[in-house]
């Protein structure tokens, strides 16, 4: 039973927060409950977000970490990738619901490799260290791309663009980026502190667990509250499969050139969906998020039948 329970782990928190949405969309929410599709968003979600990323980058030192040519390729691919769905939405007047489906496909691309993938790739037989110094990367890049890009996107009429990405910038890029610096403070300056975040490592997949809940929770509220047509919410479905399978394809075709296409597959298909929902909800629309909230479902399909296919080769 517990065996099932860990391997069902990210299934079933879907499921909950899904089923108890109504509890669970409140967690996170400044603001009463009312049958609405707005969302006022706390700090819980990000806090939680903070706290894996910093167990994760516990086991990181900077002497350790080693860019190669694959993480260029991917970092690249994501970069261009989220630009290229962005431009239209930034250059012409796109209408609905395109500009909501384009803005589904810029939050798959641009959202960073999951803190829990490295566990993945290790038990597929990848290079779990080559995947974390990825992990690294890519977080830097989504702090980097957001700020610039989704001012663009969803511009306020009341906001400058400066004054929108600087407090995107000011939001975000502490999220992504100020785990690694304190983990790196806590290496050099208070060991002990950093020997106890190194055994508290394996927490950061269920803290993942108990943020997707809460996620899946706000998501579902929004679609049972929206007025939206069925017909879009299938479309943005679709999108994230298709997102996601392209990107897991890229990845390992990539990283099939440098002998490395577990890693490299599993770094550029596997998103931390939790913190794409989060910002698709924040700095988008409530129904963009359908998208990487399906993006859950499909990378885990995936993750399955890889696992499967492995132990039924072994």
């Amino acid at each position: 039973m517990i065996a099932f329970l860990k391997r069902a782990t990210l299934p079933l928190a879907m499921l909950v927060g899904a089923l108890g949405y109504l509890l669970f969309s409140r967690i996170d929410s400044l603001a009463p409950f009312y049958p609405t599709i707005e969302t006022g968003l706390g700090i819980f979600v990000p806090s939680l977000i903070f706290i894996q990323l910093l167990f994760t980058f516990a086991g990181i030192s900077v002497r350790e970490l080693k860019p190669c040519r694959w993480h260029v390729l991917l970092l690249v691919f994501q970069a261009v990738g989220c630009t290229l769905f962005a431009a239209p939405l930034i250059l012409f007047q796109v209408g609905e619901p395109m500009r909501t489906l384009l803005e589904g496909a810029v939050v798959c691309l641009v959202c960073p490799t999951a803190t829990a993938a490295a566990v993945v790739t290790a038990k597929l037989g990848g290079n779990a260290s080559s995947l974390t110094t990825y992990t690294l990367l890519s977080n830097f890049l989504c702090a980097l791309c957001v700020p610039v890009l989704f001012p663009w996107i969803n511009p306020q009429a009341d906001i400058t663009f400066l004054s929108a990405s600087t407090s995107l910038l000011a939001k975000v890029f502490p999220l992504l980026i100020a785990p690694f610096c304190l983990a790196e403070l806590f290496r050099r300056f208070f060991p002990p502190v950093h020997r106890v975040l190194q055994r508290l490592r394996p927490a950061a997949f269920y803290l993942w667990a108990v943020s997707l809940t809460i996620v899946m929770g706000q998501t579902t509220r929004s679609l049972v509250c929206s007025t939206a047509d069925p017909g879009v919410e299938m479309w943005l479905a679709l999108v994230g499969l298709l997102a996601c399978g392209v990107q897991f394809a890229v990845g390992k075709r990539v990283g099939s050139r440098f002998h490395d296409r577990i890693s490299a597959g599993q770094a550029l298909g596997q998103k931390n969906t939790v913190l794409a929902i989060w910002m698709a909800v924040a700095y988008l629309s409530p129904l963009v998020a359908v998208c990487p909230g399906s993006y859950v479902v499909w990378q885990n399909l995936v993750n399955s039948w890889q696992l499967w296919k492995m132990k039924s080769r072994g």
